[in-house]
């Protein structure tokens, strides 16, 4: 009583992968509720963007007319290069002249140390 062993052969026919699912949309419920507690637009830089008017001491190197911070240091660092006045050894140094000693109240400042100078010069 021998039993035959039967070679089973499984022949692998080639069939298609299956396609991974395609995934539902997400439900949109949750995004308007965001929406709605969104910030109101502000508007860029406003309180940098009014226009200061500033003393006669700074009026002499800037002007008279009323302009915002950000054009009053423009003008200020445009006034340095002009003059040569940035110190040579130390770059962040401002050496003042007649004009800016009159602003700063000291003959030599740091650039970071200028705009809070200059802001004492403008209502």
């Amino acid at each position: 009583m021998a039993t035959a062993k039967k070679a089973v052969t499984k022949t692998a026919a080639p069939t298609k992968a299956a396609a991974p699912a395609k995934k539902a949309p997400a439900t949109k419920s949750a995004a308007p509720a965001k929406k709605a507690a969104a910030k109101t637009p502000r508007q860029a830089g406003s309180a940098f963007m009014k226009a200061m008017t500033p003393s006669a001491a700074l009026a002499a190197v800037i002007g008279d007319k009323p302009m915002p911070r950000t054009e009053v240091t423009k003008k200020v660092w445009e006034y340095i290069k002009k003059h040569d006045l940035q110190d040579k050894a130390k770059r962040t140094m401002i050496n003042g002249d007649a004009k800016l000693t009159a602003i700063f109240q000291k003959a030599q400042v740091s650039m970071f140390e200028m705009t809070k100078l200059i802001s004492n010069h403008l209502k």
